[in-house]
């Protein structure tokens, strides 16, 4: 990927599912827009788009690992970045919701 060495690790959509079936503790974040995720969002996200994340980052847990998505993985990997730049523990989903969707229909919220 475009932005690999740069302070963070991709995760693919399996080992995802595997840290939330195991109830590990982690933030997951959604950098898309609002009605991205109004319409399509991993069960459990929390939202701040790309765009807002500058300035929103203080509500961001320095203690928790961070596991960042948006629709294909490109957003998520700017963000992840950008995070890691200022020393936060992330990971990129590969793929983004386009790929996590094709395997785990069943924690997606939103959906209709």
């Amino acid at each position: 990927m475009f932005f690999k060495n740069h302070g963070f690790d991709n995760i693919s959509p399996d080992d995802l599912r595997e840290k939330m079936e195991k109830g590990e503790d982690f933030l997951l974040l959604d950098v898309r827009t609002p009605a991205e995720h109004a319409s399509q969002a991993i069960e459990g996200s929390h939202l701040i788009p790309v765009q807002e994340l500058a300035y929103r980052v203080s509500e961001l847990p320095r203690d928790k690992e961070i596991v960042v998505y948006c629709r294909v993985g490109n957003r998520s990997a700017f963000a992840s970045a950008h995070l890691a730049r200022l020393g936060y523990n992330v990971k990129n989903l590969e793929g983004g919701i386009l790929a996590w969707s094709r395997t785990n229909h069943s924690a997606l919220a939103g959906v209709s």
